[in-house]
């Protein structure tokens, strides 16, 4: 990817010179903006994607990009989000992902284009050169939920280990042992995250994690489906499979009805993600809770700081199981999922 200073040195000019080119500023000669745009042509270059955003002016906009819109946890995430920026003088504006890199970093360039003032990201992969590029450029950014490894920047996320260990013992002490976990991307944090936080609870009561028990989903619901239909159709189906998020819950569930098996009786079913919707599935459905209105909350603030020139922080909340009747244990009345007042 080329660089200002390769512009400048195809332009025969200074680096000033086509930072001013750039920005519009009116002291260029004219001949000398036509070389400069002539070089920024030549290479390729994107002046907006990451020089534009190191400014000393303010837009008072925040940019957001999340991996799904559709996916409730995400659609939450986002108000939290919204509401906060509102609340300290911020606008929001929101791309969405779809769970694909490309689009991702096509959200991130057009919001650096844009001049916002700092960026949320809950990364769809860890490799985008974009991101990692912009964090080294000083742009101010802070990850939720998923995070890029070796990209210096505040992480705010929730940590679901020990939640999943309470689910492994919930499920144990039903007198379940062949589980099966419908994972998230490998190439994803949280897809990883979660697939080892549960082989290590299964581990810890002597329960093997067998490779036909891990089906790759997408965080979409057609993968729950897919890989549930595969986990049915093993010798020795599992007797509970535990979704990695709440859509792929949902495609579990069309899985299993489609076969006209019910839940709990013939299969058990937990999700990670609780949303609204799983009170008012027959039966409601276990779930792992996280803070989602306090993560959104708690980004927007270390977002902030760094913008302001206060060191912003990395955030973990911890998440919480929440028993239902999906796993075969009658739980007791649930109220949907409130978002927190704090």
């Amino acid at each position: 990817m080329a660089s200002i200073k390769d512009v400048a040195a195809e332009a025969g000019v200074s680096v000033a010179t086509v930072s001013r080119v750039l920005n519009d500023h009116p002291s260029v000669s004219a001949r000398a903006r036509t070389r400069v745009l002539a070089a920024v042509e030549a290479l390729g270059y994107r002046p907006n994607a990451v020089a534009r955003s190191l400014r000393t002016d303010q837009t008072r906009t925040l940019g957001l990009v999340i991996s799904d819109v559709l996916n409730p946890y995400f659609t939450e995430l986002a108000r939290a989000v919204e509401e906060e920026a509102r609340a300290l003088g911020y606008s929001v504006v929101i791309g969405n992902a779809d769970e694909r890199p490309d689009l991702q970093d096509h959200h991130v360039r057009t919001l650096l284009d844009r001049r916002i003032d700092g960026l949320l990201v809950s990364p769809t992969d860890g490799g985008s050169p974009l991101m990692l590029e912009a964090a080294r450029a000083g742009t101010p950014m802070v990850f939720v939920d998923r995070w890029i490894p070796g990209v210096d920047v505040p992480v705010v996320r929730a940590d679901g280990r020990a939640a999943v260990r309470d689910l492994v013992a919930h499920l144990h002490g039903l007198g379940h042992r062949r589980l099966a976990i419908i994972a998230g991307p490998a190439a994803t944090t949280t897809g990883r995250e979660r697939v080892e936080a549960f082989g290590e609870a299964l581990g810890a009561y002597g329960l093997a994690l067998p490779d036909a028990y891990i089906g790759r989903g997408d965080f979409q619901a057609e993968s729950g489906r897919r890989v549930t239909e595969g986990f049915l159709d093993l010798p020795e189906p599992p007797e509970v499979v535990f979704a990695a998020d709440n859509l792929m819950a949902l495609g579990a569930l069309d899985a299993i009805r489609a076969r006209g098996l019910r839940v709990p009786d013939d299969v058990a079913l937990a999700a990670f993600d609780d949303i609204r919707w799983f009170v008012h599935t027959d039966p409601p459905v276990t779930a792992i809770a996280q803070p989602t209105g306090e993560l959104g909350r708690a980004a927007v603030r270390a977002l902030v700081d760094r913008i302001e020139g206060r060191p912003g922080e990395s955030v973990t909340l911890p998440a919480r199981l929440v028993v239902r009747r999906s796993c075969g244990a009658p739980g007791p009345a649930q109220s949907p999922v409130r978002r927190s007042t704090t």
